[in-house]
């Protein structure tokens, strides 16, 4: 999501099974990830303007709850809005502790978004800093992320205020089916932007998003951990009566329009 464009990840329904560990009773665990997604989604409203997107990352974690990761996705809403030139690349980096008592869990970390490129007169940098802090029990979760920087870029209103201070509330749901490998994912989120526009000027960026959807883990075999996955996502964005809208690009895309995504990833 994102973004000023807002809009710029995720994250998402689905979580990355367990890695192995690198040896028997060694307290260190490694993992990789990539995937092949029909359009890349973030809170709601589309970063590739409904074009494919291939995604991978690496995480460290430590018996201790400690971790460490990065993530990439090509995107395209920064060239769309006409912010940057030749930006084509989200790239993150993220840390944290996750502790699990029981059926319940906490997690408590930071996120920094980077987008190299160079940034158009009259834009800001889309670079982002999160902090996050969630709670769970067994397939529940609720997590908060608040911004030390501007958020993805965005300053809509009229004076060009700052945007750290935003804040995104994400309630979300993975329930497997038993030992099927199915599972049933569903996510609500609510973006509160500092210092927000408004819905008269088309300007105002704040939204609540929703999806849906389901997925099935390959449990054994030469396929072990490939996730296909399909999920339906929407949002409440603003608009004006002349159905004009922050969230639509320079190419007259609707970023936030409701989208069906269709996945294939693999964890090793």
């Amino acid at each position: 999501m994102k973004k000023l464009l807002l809009i710029s990840a995720t994250t998402g329904l689905l979580a990355a099974p367990a890695a192995p560990v690198l040896a028997q009773d060694s307290p260190h665990t490694l993992s990789a990830n990539v995937g092949l997604f029909s359009q890349y989604i973030f809170r709601g409203t589309a970063q590739t303007a409904g074009k494919p997107a291939l995604q991978g990352g690496f995480d460290y974690g430590h018996s201790s709850g400690l971790y460490l990761g990065t993530w990439a996705s090509n995107i395209s809403w920064l060239q769309d809005f006409a912010a940057y030139n030749r930006s084509s690349l989200e790239w993150d980096v993220y840390g944290g502790f996750k502790k699990g008592f029981g059926d319940f869990y906490i997690d408590v970390g930071t996120l920094y978004y980077y987008y190299p490129g160079r940034v158009n007169p009259g834009f800001f940098k889309a670079d982002t800093w999160e902090i996050y802090a969630g709670v769970g029990w067994k397939f529940l979760g609720l997590k908060y992320s608040y911004s030390l920087k501007d958020y993805f870029g965005a300053r809509p209103n009229a004076n060009a205020d700052r945007t750290r201070g935003t804040g995104y509330l994400d309630f979300f749901v993975d329930y497997p089916i038993g030992e099927t490998g199915l599972s049933v994912n569903a996510h609500y989120g609510v973006l509160k932007v500092k210092n927000d526009g408004t819905q008269a000027l088309a300007t105002e960026v704040s939204y609540n998003d929703w999806k849906i959807g389901a997925a099935y883990t390959v449990p054994s075999g030469m396929l072990k951990d490939v996730q296909v996955g399909v999920y339906y996502t929407d949002t409440n964005v603003k608009k004006t009566p002349a159905g004009t809208s922050f969230w639509v690009d320079g190419t007259a895309y609707d970023t936030a329009k409701p989208a069906v995504v269709a996945y294939v990833k693999k964890t090793f």
